[in-house]
Order: C-alpha cells, then structure tokens, then sequence
C-alpha cells in the first residue's frame, strides 16, 4: 500500500478523527489481504495502533480480537505484538460468534437499537453478556439503549419442536416455553438494571410475539445491519422433566449468519436495499399483527 492510498489516520503527523473498532480490524484485513502484512510477520504493537488510527487501546484490542477470531492473527502473548496468520476464507460464521461481534461494535455506538426477530433470545442473550459487563466497568457509555423483541406467540402450535414419535403431545412446546420465558425474563431484568444502576440514561426493552414459527432468525442493529440466518431442523435427544424426549429441534446458536450493512463506508446497493427492506419487513408485523406480551 503506497502512503497515498494509506488511511488518513495512519498518514504521519496527520490528526485523524478516532475509529471504531470495526474499521481498524477492515482495514487491518484489508493490509493483510493485499500482502502488506505478511503471514508470520508481525504487526505492529498496540500503541503504535492506537497511534496510526487515532483510537483508544481498547478500540485497537477489540479490532485484533475479531481479527483473531477470523483466522488473521495467532494467538497473542502478553506485550507481544500480534502475529500474522494465513487469510481466513469470507465464509459465514456461526450466530454466536457472529451476532456476539456484531453486537459489541453496536455498543460503541451513543445510541443503541436492537430489533430482533427469533424463535427464543437465547442467541441475543448470549451475545449481550460482553457488552453488558463493559457498559458495567464503565468501558462502554451508550446515553440510550432500546431493545425490541418479537418472538412466536405461546398460544399457537409451533411446527417445532414436536416429538418425533407423537406430533401432538405438548412437552416439546412446554419445554420451549419455558426456554422463551427464562431468557427473555433475563432480557429485561439485565437491560434494565442498567438504567436502575445509573449506568445508561435510558433503557427500553420491548417483547411482542406473532402467530408463526420463525423459519429464519433476524436482528437490526442500530438501523445499519441485517443479520439474518436460516433455522435448519434436526433430531436431537433433550430432557425434560427426567425424561428424554427424542425431538425435531432447531439449533439457533450454531446457525450460520450472513450479514448486510448499509454503514457509510459500504458500497454495496444490493446490501443498503437488504437492509431497509429487512427494517420494513420488521415495522409491518411489529406494527400490525403483533401483540404486547408479559412474560415472567
């Protein structure tokens, strides 16, 4: 890369605006991919970062986790300056890595939105356990967060899960239930002690419910993502109530999930286009047919 093509923040004596966490890992791959930063060479150290991109330390930690994560970077000892591995293939990764990433950029942001559409919130909730104990040691200050929740209604009958040897006994969707009441319960309770503790100055946690079965899973983090994944069936063995139940199931953690941004730096049309049709596809059953549910 020549010093005209060179980012802004990592021209010399330049004062840059700091970045986020999410264009320092890009444009760290995009140096690796070009061979600038070569397999088994080391980049540079975190300061040295920092100082290129105008960012925080822990803006420049976060960026080489994800990079990590991807297959960019070893492992990392303690001082030492990352090393380069061989470039990682874009290939979806699964939900709870993928909307985990994801959800912690979001969290940078002043202002924080999530809309999610799933079959429980066990993924979200799994994905905002890292963000939280930030915003919690202070290391993360959004002034607002809202949350919006629309999830099957506990009234219907499910396509699944159903027991394999009987369609019709009604364990499988008690213990799905249950399941759906105990994380979105947690939801709540762990946003909104966030505001009971002084730490974000408003929090919004909404949870509606409608009359499908969610064949896909869907999240719009702050208007400027779509992450969507499919839920695919398979048989497994649960318990329930000191039974094993052989049962159709889905596996929403390990689902693969594809990503769609319409961010000031993306170029791509057909992505912005996903994104806004995923937002109104969203507001029509949130605004419609969906119904305002207490769970305990």
């Amino acid at each position: 890369m020549t010093e005209e093509s060179r980012p802004a923040a990592e021209e010399p004596g330049r004062q840059a605006a700091p970045q986020s966490p999410d264009h320092i890992a890009e444009a760290l791959r995009a140096r690796i991919r070009s061979g600038e930063f070569a397999p088994a060479s080391r980049l540079p150290t975190q300061r040295e970062l920092a100082e290129q991109f105008g960012a925080s330390r822990a803006a420049i930690r976060h960026a080489l986790a994800q990079l990590q994560r991807e297959g960019y970077l070893g492992s990392r000892g303690r001082g030492a300056p990352a090393q380069v591995t061989a470039p990682a293939p874009d290939t979806p990764r699964s939900a709870d890595v993928e909307l985990a990433d994801r959800i912690a950029l979001a969290f940078q942001a002043e202002h924080v939105s999530i809309d999610a559409f799933s079959l429980t919130t066990e993924t979200l909730n799994s994905a905002l356990a890292a963000p939280l104990i930030a915003v919690s040691a202070g290391e993360l200050r959004p002034r607002s967060i809202s949350v919006r929740v629309l999830l099957p209604s506990p009234g219907i009958h499910p396509a699944f899960p159903r027991l394999v040897s009987d369609p019709a006994d009604p364990r499988p969707i008690t213990r799905l239930q249950r399941i759906t009441r105990t994380f979105s319960a947690s939801l709540r309770h762990q946003l909104g002690s966030l505001a009971e503790r002084g730490l974000v100055q408003e929090v919004k946690v909404e949870i509606r419910t409608v009359e499908v079965t969610p064949l896909q899973k869907l999240y719009l983090l702050n208007d400027l993502e779509a992450l969507t994944g499919y839920y695919q069936v398979v048989t497994r063995t649960v318990e329930f109530e000191n039974e094993e139940l052989e049962i159709y199931d889905v596996l929403g953690l390990s689902s693969k999930i594809f990503r769609a941004s319409r961010d000031k730096d993306s170029r791509d049309e057909q992505d912005a286009a996903f994104v806004a049709e995923s937002r109104l596809w969203f507001e029509s059953l949130w605004s419609t047919i969906a119904e305002p549910v207490t769970l305990g």
